[in-house]
């Protein structure tokens, strides 16, 4: 069963069995939405991107997006770069696949992100979410679901952080301006 997540609600990632995930999947996905033109309704096409920051006692070690597909470690890893979206409420359009346990220990705090590389704003897009998902079963968890468009580029969507012996996720949806996963490390810094 997942849970619908609302900006910084949280959930752990212990298994109902008492047991602690082990691979988890972070999935985005979206829809351009459409636009009045002189011939009607038409879509233009959005490339967002989906990172995933890797913390250290609040000091960024290693990332994860397009262009560095694998963490340094082997962890965490990018599935690829979807330019145009579309899947909306269905399927993913980009995911980052985490194998938790083998995440170093010195790592305390994953953040994901999700920032249009073209520049276009959220008041572009539709049926944008991120959703966390058991990926030795392919359960959905959680989804946290982008609302209320808005004159931004970006958003830290969420955060997958050490809890006790486990791991809990978090969602921060806190909307911000950028075209890269740099662009936004200012913005990730008060949510660690």
């Amino acid at each position: 069963m997942s849970v619908n997540l609302s900006k910084g609600q949280g959930i752990s990632l212990q298994k109902s069995d008492g047991g602690t995930l082990t691979a988890v999947r972070m999935g985005l996905g979206w829809r351009s939405a459409p636009r009045r033109g002189l011939f009607g309704r038409r879509t233009n096409e959005i490339d967002l991107d989906a990172s995933a920051v890797l913390f250290a006692d609040k000091k960024p070690v290693d990332v994860v997006f397009f262009q560095h597909l694998v963490s340094d470690d082997g962890s965490v890893r990018h599935t690829g770069d979807n330019r145009v979206g579309g899947a909306g409420q269905g399927g993913d359009d980009e995911a980052i696949l985490v194998d938790l346990a083998r995440v170093p220990v010195h790592i305390d705090q994953i953040v994901f992100t999700v920032n249009s590389f073209t520049g276009q704003t959220f008041a572009e897009v539709q049926d944008a979410f991120c959703r966390l998902v058991d990926e030795t079963n392919g359960q959905e968890l959680a989804r946290y679901t982008l609302t209320g468009g808005g004159q931004y580029t970006a958003q830290v969507m969420t955060k997958v952080h050490r809890a006790g012996n486990g791991w809990a996720m978090t969602a921060i949806g806190a909307p911000t301006n950028g075209r890269t996963f740099q662009d936004l490390v200012p913005a990730m810094v008060p949510h660690l």
